[in-house]
């Protein structure tokens, strides 16, 4: 009876090969082991790692940790974000999961922010009276000027009321915070200068501009008297100048800076500079070099389209006339404008001038709502295509025979910002 029914003992010590086991057995025989698991020890030993130094057993735990983590999240964001409840959705409805048609993806574009619509009903009003019509007069300022000059009115009785908010609310917040050491004998002038530069931004721009560009032109009027005196004594004869700290940009005049333009990119010696090609200004461009100042300004670089803006560039230090930079092409339907290149003598091309210039013009173009502005540039033109990639636009590509110039075809380079 014994030899014939051996004892539960004796079957237990027993190894039956794995082989003649079956798949439930096997199964049971796995979760043996895990259940068997009662501590980190027993899991590093499982796996064979329990000989392995103690940095790399920590490593492995915090990796299977953030798997684990990550897998989690990820179900979570699925969940919530109703991916299993699609997915349900169309295995009843039968619905087959494809891309989205053009017309679909149309109506899924984001829509511009209310500042942004609200700003171009503005200057398409301001600017063209709501449709753009080709009247301008010679000498004169375009609307795009006149609303990218810097606002002032031209006496306390003239002054809006919108100018005179901006101003007081500008002239107590540098109060609460200054820019720097107040000079002696003058205990306002961080204040006045701080509150004019930022009213003097007009009420469309956008607020951070408005205390950017105020903080800057109170930092550079208050660093000594002498300064205070410039800026203040620069204010009462140009307050409409764009002000920088290397030059300023004064609003385009024949009058005013025809004569000066003329010397310094006709190819003549002038002041300090010798005599060159007057092709290094011009070559590239549709118009020049002109025989007279008479011809410039009957040029394009004076008579402007309605759609454009022109400024001079004036060094700050000197008060010399550096060129002049155009703004072509307005488009304040779709917020966008092109940036010419500026037209500078040989010795400014590549200048700090320059560049302050084009990111004064910038800088404002974009506080005003603009979303894109775009630099066109001879693809031959070496020297030219430096400036937008300095300025940080992106070149886009390029046009083949876009333009004639000079009687030849000419290829552009496209640049966007």
């Amino acid at each position: 009876f014994v030899h014939s029914f051996p004892s539960t003992t004796m079957a237990s010590t027993t190894t039956i090969p794995s082989s003649e086991l079956t798949d439930l057995q096997k199964l049971l025989n796995a979760f043996s082991h895990i259940t068997s698991i009662t501590s980190p020890t027993d899991i590093l030993a499982a796996f064979g790692l329990l000989d392995m130094p103690a940095a790399q057993k920590y490593g492995i735990i915090f990796g299977c940790l953030t798997f684990t983590i990550t897998v989690i999240a990820v179900i979570s964001l699925l969940y919530l974000g109703g991916s299993f409840k699609r997915i349900e959705e169309q295995a009843k409805s039968g619905e087959l999961v494809t891309a989205p048609d053009s017309v679909t993806q149309r109506r899924r574009r984001p829509l511009l922010l209310e500042r942004l619509l609200e700003g171009r009903e503005w200057m398409m009003q301001t600017n063209y009276g709501g449709q753009l019509n080709s009247s301008t007069k010679k000498d004169e300022y375009t609307n795009l000027t006149k609303m990218l000059m810097t606002t002032a009115p031209s006496d306390k009785s003239e002054m809006s009321k919108e100018y005179e908010e901006n101003y007081i609310k500008a002239y107590k917040r540098c109060q609460d915070k200054p820019g720097g050491a107040i000079l002696g004998g003058r205990p306002n002038h961080r204040f006045e200068a701080y509150a004019r530069a930022f009213a003097g931004c007009g009420s469309h721009t956008s607020l951070n501009y408005r205390w950017s560009y105020a903080r800057m032109y109170e930092s550079m009027a208050g660093e000594s008297h002498k300064s205070d005196e410039r800026y203040e004594s620069l204010y009462k004869e140009r307050p409409h100048d764009i002000i920088g700290k290397t030059c300023r940009l004064e609003p385009l005049l024949a009058s005013r800076h025809s004569k000066e333009l003329w010397e310094i990119t006709s190819g003549n010696a002038c002041n300090e500079h010798k005599a060159y090609n007057p092709d290094e200004v011009w070559g590239f461009l549709d118009c020049g070099p002109f025989k007279n100042e008479q011809a410039l300004k009957d040029s394009d670089v004076f008579q402007l389209e309605h759609t454009a803006a022109g400024f001079a560039i004036v060094e700050f230090v000197t008060d010399r006339l550096v060129g002049v930079v155009h703004l072509s092409k307005d488009d304040p339907k779709n917020l966008s404008v092109q940036l010419d290149l500026p037209i500078v003598k040989p010795t400014s091309d590549g200048s700090i001038e320059q560049l302050e210039a084009c990111f004064l013009l910038l800088d404002r173009l974009f506080a005003y709502g603009y979303r894109r502005i775009q630099i066109c540039v001879d693809a031959l033109d070496v020297r030219g295509k430096r400036l937008p990639q300095r300025l940080g636009f992106t070149q886009e590509g390029q046009i083949p025979k876009h333009m004639i110039v000079k009687d030849a075809n000419r290829d552009s380079i496209i640049y966007g910002m």
